[in-house]
Parts: structure tokens; sequence; C-alpha cells
């Protein structure tokens, strides 16, 4: 069922606003737990390395967690589980401030992310069945609010720890959880009648899936300590065994055989990916490079990590807009040769550059991140029907996180005994070529899903 013609604009824009409030939770809980983690480590006596594992979890929780509630939104309703998961981080931002010990603390955290997951593939698939017409503009107020609430999440974090603790961070969210709890209940249409059962589900395809998932997060955090090579190999091999196992499923978790049909749609994930790569060095990378060689305190480092929020606010309505008459291609040209442009622009910046000068020069990668989050977004559902919404928004995210991963991986190794402004150029490089091979990526993306058909 689709929204009546007769209902207002105003209905419509209150059915995006309650899936954005709802989805901005998980970025925003990713980047906001950032700026507590040395106030955690005094709290529970711990070292950066068990602290880090705050942080590990929930990228591992939400990586494994988007596709199986992704699945859960297609199986038992959209409504059902967008509720499901405002529930389950109600209930962990309650209880994680009481935590009596840094163990309970990571597992009120693993709720919150499993909550927060369910919301972004069950919001996709309720905007795509309801607002048929001018969907870029309703996914760009999405991306406002889930795409940049990663970026505001260092900012607000460090003046919630300035002016509370810790425990305010996950606070926080009840005014963003009652906001969609309210809209939601009363705006979004009933489920249908249940289409399959707890029965349905490929429970071995999940569990086999999220032990090749955290096998690849070893591996990656193993990068500080060098290269480990029997990681590398029990993560392919374990890859190998889940495609096999899946193609051989009539009901799989993962429709692996969709994606090796569909090879755009595998483009599109392993470009979400590199975004993501990008996005995340210079969200966790640069805050850092700020206070420790350019000698900014915490506030003045907020400040200039607004300008990538704040431009991607600004822009994200214009694309929006532009992709409703262009398509998602010309948005994702744009984006990745912004991305090549900023981070080449990173070299400008020596050990007493201005704070204005960087502000300036983040702001362009702040304007790549609205091009590109926006132009993805657009060109997955312009390959994927509305019935595999909810799955293929749930893998999205997993890229996202494999991304958020990788970025990670990639500091420890540049950054992990010191930071430089050598060290901070040599990130610029890594990333300007992750900017190339997007390019590449990009260009060979059809226009539209007819431009697929015809070839």
């Amino acid at each position: 069922m689709t929204l009546d013609p007769s209902r207002s604009k105003r209905t419509e824009l209150l059915l995006v606003i309650a899936v954005a409030l709802g989805t901005l939770l998980n970025p925003l809980n990713t980047t906001m737990i950032s700026v507590a983690l040395s106030r955690l480590q005094d709290e529970f006596h711990l070292t950066f390395a068990d602290v880090s594992w705050l942080i590990s979890t929930y990228y591992l929780a939400s990586a494994i967690g988007q596709p199986i509630m992704g699945k859960w939104s297609d199986l038992f309703g959209r409504k059902r589980v967008f509720m499901l998961g405002l529930c389950l981080v109600t209930l962990a931002s309650c209880l994680a401030p009481l935590s009596p010990s840094f163990g309970w603390l990571i597992g009120f955290r693993i709720i919150q992310a499993i909550g927060s997951s369910a919301l972004y593939p069950a919001g996709m698939g309720i905007i795509r069945s309801q607002i048929t017409s001018n969907q870029a503009k309703a996914l760009s107020i999405l991306s406002v609010f889930s795409g940049t609430s990663a970026a505001f999440g260092p900012s607000l974090g460090g003046f919630l720890i300035h002016y509370g603790d810790w425990p305010f961070i996950f606070l926080f969210n009840f005014p963003f959880i009652a906001g969609s709890f309210i809209l939601a209940w009363k705006l979004f249409p009933r489920d249908p009648k249940r289409t399959g059962s707890i029965s349905d589900m490929d429970w071995s395809g999940v569990l086999l899936f999220s032990i090749t998932i955290f096998m690849w997060l070893l591996f990656f955090l193993s990068f500080e300590n060098g290269f480990n090579l029997w990681m590398l190999g029990v993560s392919i091999v374990l890859s190998f065994m889940f495609y096999r196992f899946e193609l051989g499923k009539s009901r799989p978790f993962i429709d692996v055989g969709f994606l090796r049909k569909n090879g755009k749609v595998t483009l599109i994930y392993a470009q979400f990916i590199l975004v993501n790569i990008v996005f995340y060095s210079i969200m966790f990378g640069i805050p850092s490079y700020l206070q420790r060689v350019q000698q900014m305190d915490a506030q003045q480092t907020g400040l200039v990590m607004l300008s990538i929020a704040g431009f991607g606010v600004l822009i994200t309505p214009f694309a929006g807009r532009w992709i409703d008459r262009s398509g998602s291609k010309p948005s994702l040209l744009l984006g990745t040769l912004t991305i090549i442009l900023g981070t080449l622009l990173l070299l400008l910046i020596q050990d007493q550059t201005s704070a204005a000068i960087i502000f300036i020069i983040l702001s362009v990668l702040g304007i790549s991140n609205a091009f590109n989050n926006l132009g993805l977004q657009m060109a997955l559902y312009e390959f994927v029907s509305k019935e595999e919404t909810g799955v293929a928004s749930g893998l999205f995210m997993t890229s996202r996180f494999m991304g958020t991963i990788l970025s990670s991986s990639l500091l420890a190794a540049l950054f992990g005994k010191n930071i430089t402004t050598a060290h901070l150029h040599s990130m610029a490089w890594v990333c300007a070529a992750i900017g190339l091979l997007m390019l590449f990526l990009t260009l060979r993306l059809p226009n539209s899903q007819q431009d697929l058909e015809r070839d």
C-alpha cells in the first residue's frame, strides 16, 4: 500500500523524519563514544587495547546485525522490526550508564548495535514502499540525518563529556528514540500478515557469516602488529566456504547467487566500503592529529571538524534534486573527484597551518561525502527490487562497517606509535589512491537499470 495522493506532503515529510530519527542512532553512536575512551580507561582501569573492544564489538555486531535485521524486516514486517529496534536501543541506553563492569558495558553496547541495526533496513523498506516519486529527495533527508550524524558525533561527544560524563552519551539518545517511536507508531502503515517464521531464517548461514566477519575483524585489527598471514588465509577460506554454502541454499541468508548475477550491486557495495575507509580515516585520524600536532584544544578541534558535517548537510538537498533529474552516476563522479581533490589538499597542511585553512580543506571532503552517500544509495536501489530492499539495505550498511574497520586498520598502521604531519600526508596519499579506485568503479556503472538491460 502506498500513500494516498490526497495526503499532504507534510505527512510524507513526517514519515521520512520518523525513519531518519531512528537511522541516525547507529552512526551517531559509532563516533560519539570515541571521545569517551580516555575517560572509560580511567573509570574501569583499562589499557587502550582493552577499551578499543568497545568500538570493535559495536562494529562487529552492526556488520552482522544489519543483514539479519534486513531479512527479518522482509519476513516479519518492517514496522514490527523498526519498533523492536527502537525498544532494544532504549533498553541498552537505560542500562549502559549503570554498568557494574566493562564487560557489562560491552554487552549493552552490543544490544544497542543490534537494535540500531534494525532501523536502517526496515526504515528504507518503508520509504521505498510509501514514497514512489522523488525518492532521491526523501533519501536526501535521510542522508542528512544518518550520513552526517557520524560527522557530528565527535563534537557532540566532546560537548557531553565536558558538561557531564560518559553516561550522558547514552542518555543523549532518548529524544531521538522518543521522536522516532511516536511518529512511527502513528504514521507507519500496518504490516501485512507475516510471510515467514523464525524457522525460515538460514541460521547456519548466519552462524558461518558471523564467524567469517569476526575472523576478518581480527585480521584487520592485527595490522598494528604486522601482517598476520595465517589469519588472512583462514579469513579467505571461510569466505569461500560461506559463498559455496549459501550458493547451494534455496532460501539463503545472503543471496550470493544474486550478487554473482548482478555484478553492479557488488560494485556498489565495494565502492561504499572504499568511501567509508576514507571518511572514517578522516573522522578518527584528523581530530587526534589536530590535538597532538596542531596543539588545538577539544573545542577548537570540534569546531574544525564541523566543516565536514556542516557542508554535508548543506550540499545533500542539492544533491538529492540533482539525482532526481540526472540519476546517480553524475553525483558519484563529482563525489569521487572531490574525494581525490580533498585528500590531495591535505598535503598542504604543515605543522603550523591555520585552523581556517584546515577548515576549508575538510569542507571539500564534507561535500564529497554528501554526493557519494546519497549517490550510492540511489544507485543501489536502481538495481534492487522493492521486495529485496530490506536485505539489500542491510548489506549496504554492512559494507559501511567493513569500511570503518578497514579505516581503523589504516590508522593503526600509520598513527599507531606516533602522529606527525608526515604520517598525515601518508594517509592522504593512501586515501587519494582509494579515490582513484572509486573513480574507476564509478565509470563502470551504467547510468540506469535501463542502460544495463540494453547491454
